[in-house]
This record gives C-alpha cells, structure tokens and sequence, in this order.
C-alpha cells in the first residue's frame, strides 16, 4: 500500500547528499545565476527522479551488480570532483580557481549523488508502490532541496570568506567517502 509520507521521508534521505553538495558549490561558486541555480535544482531533481524509474524497470536483472558498484561509482566521482576543488584552491593562484558554472560537472555531481536512488527504484518495485508518484516525489524533494541548499552555501560563503574551495573538496570527498560506506 502506498504511504505518501514514507516515499517523502524516502526522498528527503536520498535528498541529503544532493543538499550538501549544492551547499558546498553555493560557498565555492559566488557567481552563481539564477539560471544556472535552477540548472542545478533541475539535475538534481531530474537523476533522483530517474533513477529509481531505472531502477524499478531493471529489478533484479542487475540489481546486485549495480548496487555492489554503486556506492563505488559514486564514490569516485565526489573523489575527483573534491579533489579538483582543493587542487585549485592550493595552486596559489586565485584567477585559477573556477568559479564558473558547468554542465559536466554538474551532471557528474547529479549522478553521483543520486546513484542510491536506483536501489530505491528496486524496492518500489518489490513494494509494488507506483513508480510515477513516488520517482516525482522523489525529484521535487531533490530538486527543491538542491536549490536551497545552494542559496544556504552563499550565505555561509559570505560570512566565512574565499578558502571555502578546500572546505568544499573535503566534504565532497567526505560525502563520497560515506556512501562508499554505506551511511
């Protein structure tokens, strides 16, 4: 039987990882459009409303396979994304460090961060819960939490200063870290 509150407090879970990391590009990217902001909102929406949509119509075929790589996918992207960040930030040079919005990188960090969403697409499944209702729930959440966290990381970005970039990689890795964990 479909429960409306447990599919939303099934999305602000899958939610939190997409939350901290629009935070984190919030206090490192100053120069953020509105525009650009809800392009942000709209990836990260977008991939936790599919993946589970993904995840229901694969079932178990694959599911073993993709939820053992998963958290190793998603791992590696926040590793590499975070890394680059304090690369930047200890290059010495702060024309270098990028503060320009882009697409690549906000489609890794999308799917990175919404990778657990297709274990949830199984589960639906399994609960026979419908698909459609729950992936929009799903990616409103996301989305709106996406957005928020972004405008939430400028305000803290204005009070603390510039070397945000390096706090940024950390807790991108440190993300990457928990859900190669498991947390």
């Amino acid at each position: 039987m479909f429960s409306f509150i447990s599919t939303f407090l099934v999305a602000v879970a899958l939610a939190m990882d997409a939350f901290s990391v629009s935070m984190t590009k919030g206090f490192t990217q100053k120069h953020l459009t509105n525009p650009q902001i809800l392009y942000y909102g709209l990836f990260f929406g977008g991939f936790q409303a599919i993946m589970p949509i993904i995840g229901y119509f694969c079932g178990n075929v694959i599911a073993s396979f993709v939820t053992t790589l998963a958290p190793i996918i998603g791992f590696i992207l926040l590793l590499a994304i975070g890394v680059n960040m304090i690369r930047e930030s200890l290059s010495g040079d702060d024309e270098e460090i990028t503060d320009e919005f882009s697409f690549r990188e906000v489609t890794l960090l999308a799917i990175a961060t919404s990778i657990d969403a297709f274990a949830v697409g199984i589960t639906i499944a399994l609960l026979n819960d419908p698909i459609l209702i729950s992936s929009a729930i799903i990616g409103i959440v996301a989305f709106v939490f996406g957005i928020l966290g972004i405008f939430i990381g400028k305000k803290i970005g204005n009070y603390v200063g510039d070397k945000f970039q390096i706090l940024g990689g950390v807790i991108l890795i440190l993300i990457g870290v928990k859900i190669l964990l498991g947390f």
